[in-house]
């Protein structure tokens, strides 16, 4: 768990790379269960291959891993829901960049208060594209004013001219395989493509807390208005404390 330091250098930077790791016999799990889940779908997108647990509920495992739900409920609160998970394994040669965004530009929470844990699998640096924030730009929570960019070469197709703002310069989140990233939704962040001729395989979950709102009208609308990706069939799963709102349908995994 964090320390009140801790909490609060997370409160005031908006990310946190967390005291502990997973094991290496999880990251090896880890490893062997994208790669099959890849090889199984030799078409689908690397770079952001998304929506896993529905695809296949074995992932909800490693989105249950007490190393990471202690942390988040430091965070978020005793009651969370897991609603996203992704896999951002960038294959080393005509990668895409992720531009910087607000997660929370295209999320259908309400009130929006959700995190995202970002795990590596592989070695994680500057050279093969790793995460970059902006440390405290989460802070006023707002969503700042983004661009829509359909273009090939980029991952999402929001982002933010930084230029435009007084932000501070950005951090690189460096990351050893098997330890892990948390960031608030409105930390604006990005990542330059990776070109190094080595993969930069990353897990992703997203929590909320359960007494936010999945509102899936809302989800629906966001399609229409934003062109972003449909997030309204979206399963939602509890994997810690009760669902407090009341408003959220839950998947019986049982």
């Amino acid at each position: 768990m964090l320390t009140p330091a801790e909490i609060s250098r997370y409160h005031e930077d908006g990310q946190i790379t967390a005291p502990q790791k997973l094991s290496g016999d999880t990251v090896a799990e880890l490893n062997e269960t994208m790669e099959a889940f890849f090889a199984r779908q030799p078409g689908v997108d690397q770079d952001y291959a998304a929506n896993l647990i529905d695809q296949d509920v074995r992932w909800l495992k490693y989105a249950k891993s007490p190393e990471i739900l202690d942390i988040v409920s430091d965070l978020i609160g005793p009651d969370i829901i897991v609603w996203g998970s992704a896999l951002f394994a960038k294959k080393g040669v005509g990668g895409k960049a992720t531009p910087w965004h607000q997660d929370g530009h295209y999320w259908p929470i309400r009130p929006l208060e959700t995190v995202t844990a970002w795990i590596a699998i592989d070695d994680v640096n500057v050279d093969n594209g790793c995460m970059r924030v902006i440390p405290g730009s989460h802070k006023d929570q707002v969503l700042y004013d983004h661009d829509r960019d359909d273009s090939d070469k980029i991952v999402l197709n929001q982002s933010i001219d930084i230029s435009k703002y007084d932000f501070k310069p950005p951090r690189d989140v460096i990351l050893k395989p098997g330890e892990f990233s948390i960031h608030d939704v409105n930390l604006v962040h990005g990542a330059e493509p990776n070109n190094s001729g080595r993969r930069r395989g990353g897990l992703v979950f997203r929590y909320m807390p359960a007494s936010s709102h999945f509102d899936r009208e809302l989800a629906r609308k966001q399609v229409q208005e934003m062109g972003v990706p449909d997030l309204s069939k979206r399963r939602l799963y509890l994997v810690k404390g009760t669902d407090e709102s009341g408003k959220n349908d839950i998947c019986n995994t049982q």
